[in-house]
């Protein structure tokens, strides 16, 4: 495979209506992307399904997200009896001289701890979160390993903590899951704290600081949670929206610049949306992670289990039952978790409408070019059967932009898995202007046999039924 294809191949993956990951030869995404620091999930805060997830677990560096475990641990002193909000904290030389984003205040000063979990939620000051780390734990290094140690026993298995604001350490790392589950404890454990990680702006000393998330002022049901940015962790956000009373959490990692970091994270809530949305109005979609793929976003970074069917209501109302229902390749079912989130007070709910083009920013996407809801649909043959086909059946593997590529991807996938379709008929059909990859002619049996093959060398594919 040559540069140039090479190139082609892989924009076209991203923009097609499915996404693949080729297994022989061919490196994985996050080796290819041109920001290998990227990771996403998309989780429902009360029952803790998560519906996209890509590079979930993956280790990355948390940067000021990292303030979401400080303020958790000050909430659960804050409960215990430990402290109290109208405490004097003293700022030490170490709080200090911690570089900004910081409030500034000279050490010896002195603040309530009211106003430095108020700093650190608002103005992401990393002088506070010292401050407030000393208060609670004596020194910094004595919080941090309580940070870690409330990590393991919330279920964070991959994060280590050794700042208490997030600065650049490279012993101290988390997961986009891992995240995830940290802003579902902090809600769900401590509610009537919640409301410091959604404040819009806080007045203090005559200078008002406005939130560094930029998507609590969009009317949109965003009540949280926290930004964070180094150069080495890229721009990353955890964000929790309440639409039409349900709660989903986002967390993406790794972006390329604030408003494309924002933008994708409204993209991917926005979808999740739409999942419940549907679900609520009785659609039947098993695997959220397959409705997120036909929209553009990524794959999956865990191996897939056994094929799974789940119907897709397109935008011309075919639904549940309709002769163009699709299989999809399903991932791994949603761990056990709590199952009750109480919202806060400034929970807000919003209408709940999808913007006009979605787009996967963060995957190479633009919002020009995201791809549509995929659907199952006839066209004549590129090239005329050789036999009689054995069935109605077909094994979509891939759609593209051009027809060279989907016909080369299709050649590609027909040499690897020879046995697979040694008895299909290979055809690249058009619609709507996407060049889509098929292996037709098969019966129901090997169609699902087929696909879970491939799912098993991590190559994404769905069935169609016959129409």
């Amino acid at each position: 495979m040559n540069a140039l294809f090479r190139r082609r191949f892989l924009a076209a993956l991203v923009l097609g209506g499915i996404v693949l990951t080729p297994t022989v030869g061919v490196a994985p995404p996050e080796a290819q992307s041109s920001d290998s620091r990227y990771a996403a999930i998309v989780v429902d805060a009360a029952s803790g399904e998560v519906l996209f997830s890509r590079f979930a677990d993956a280790r990355r560096f948390p940067a000021s997200i990292t303030k979401v475990m400080t303020l958790y641990l000050a909430f659960e002193a804050l409960e215990s009896g430990k402290v109290k909000l109208d405490d004097n904290l003293t700022v030490s030389p170490r709080a200090a001289s911690q570089p900004p984003s910081k409030l500034g205040l000279a050490a010896g000063q002195t603040i309530s701890l009211d106003d430095a979990m108020r700093a650190t939620a608002v103005r992401s000051a990393n002088d506070m979160a010292v401050v407030i780390a000393e208060h609670i734990g004596g020194s910094e290094g004595r919080f941090t390993q309580m940070m870690t140690e409330k990590a393991r026993e919330l279920g964070m298995e991959h994060t280590r903590f050794t700042t208490a604001n997030g600065l650049p350490d490279t012993r101290q790392a988390t997961t986009a899951r891992d995240l995830s589950i940290l802003s579902r404890a902090v809600m769900r454990d401590y509610p009537q704290y919640y409301r410091y990680l959604g404040l819009h702006d806080w007045f203090y000393k005559g200078r008002d600081y406005r939130n560094t998330n930029g998507l609590l002022a969009t009317g949109r049901g965003y009540d949280g949670i926290k930004t964070g940015f180094t150069n080495a962790s890229g721009y990353n956000l955890a964000a929790s929206s309440v639409r039409d009373g349900k709660r989903l959490i986002t967390i993406v990692m790794g972006g390329r610049s604030t408003k494309s970091r924002n933008d994708h994270v409204a993209e991917l809530m926005d979808t999740g949306f739409e999942v419940q949305r549907r679900r609520g109005q009785g659609e039947t979609i098993q695997l959220a992670q397959a409705f997120f793929e036909q929209r553009g976003y990524g794959i999956s970074s865990e191996p897939a289990a056994p094929v799974a069917y789940a119907s897709l209501s397109d935008e011309d109302g075919e639904g549940v039952g309709s002769p163009t229902e699709v299989a999809y390749v399903s991932g791994p079912p949603p761990r056990n978790l709590p199952t009750e989130v109480t919202p806060p007070p400034s929970a807000r709910r919003a209408e709940n409408r999808a913007p006009e083009n979605l787009t996967a920013a963060l995957n190479g996407g633009s919002a020009a070019t995201a791809a549509p809801p995929a659907r199952a649909t006839r066209s004549t043959p590129a090239r005329a059967a050789a036999s009689a086909p054995a069935g109605r059946w077909t094994v979509q593997v891939g759609a593209f932009r051009e027809e060279a590529v989907a016909r080369d991807w299709l050649n590609n996938i027909s040499r690897r898995f020879s046995s697979q379709f040694s008895n299909a008929q290979r055809d690249v059909q058009t619609a709507n202007g996407w060049y889509r990859s098929r292996f037709t002619g098969m019966t129901q049996q090997a169609a699902e046999a087929a696909c879970e093959a491939l799912s098993e060398r991590r190559v994404t594919c769905m069935v169609v039924r016959p129409s």
